[in-house]
This record gives C-alpha cells, sequence and structure tokens, in this order.
C-alpha cells in the first residue's frame, strides 16, 4: 500500500467513525479501497422493524466510500435504488462494493 492509499484509507475511517448514525448503528468498516469496499452491522433485535432503512444506509455509505476511494477524494452518493426482494436474515448485514469506473 502506497503511502497516499495509506492517507486515503486513514481519512475514509476518520470520516466513517465521526458519523453519529454509524455509531448509533454500531457499523464497522471492515475494508476501504478502490478494489473493494466493506462494512458490516451486527443485525440485533432492535433493528429488525427499521431494517430496509438499515440496508439503505448500508448501500449508501458502501458505495460512497467506494467511489471516494477510486477517486482519491470525498465523495457524495448523489442517487441510489433498492429492490427489496426479501427480508435479511443472520446474524450479521454486509454491504460490499467497489467502482466500476472511475
Amino acid at each position: 500500500m502506497t503511502r497516499d492509499t495509506e492517507q486515503l484509507v486513514a481519512f475514509a475511517r476518520g470520516i466513517f467513525e465521526t458519523q453519529p448514525f454509524t455509531r448509533l448503528l454500531g457499523a464497522t468498516l471492515v475494508r476501504a479501497s478502490a478494489e473493494d469496499t466493506e462494512i458490516r452491522l451486527p443485525l440485533r433485535d432492535e433493528l429488525l422493524q427499521q431494517h430496509g432503512g438499515v440496508l439503505a444506509y448500508l448501500a449508501d455509505n458502501a458505495i460512497t466510500f467506494a467511489g471516494g476511494m477510486a477517486l482519491g477524494v470525498n465523495a457524495l452518493t448523489s442517487e441510489f435504488k433498492i429492490n427489496y426482494l426479501r427480508p435479511a436474515t443472520g446474524a450479521m448485514l454486509i454491504a460490499r462494493a467497489g467502482a466500476v469506473a472511475a
């Protein structure tokens, strides 16, 4: 990992860790790179009724961080769409994203 990449990862982690909603949910930024960004969130009982919103949070953050890493700058999500096909199950929600082009 180059020094520039290390600084960008540190920058991404710093932003992630200061997000109040992220802290409230207990999400973890497992990996942040241009190739693969992964966010994990333990699925707790108090999140079950609202997990459509939780899934949207995870998708939004994963694509934003993947885009920012690919571009090498701070980024925002301008638009995304989710089709909920079935409820999430299990103990952990995992969002993975990567840039197709930058």
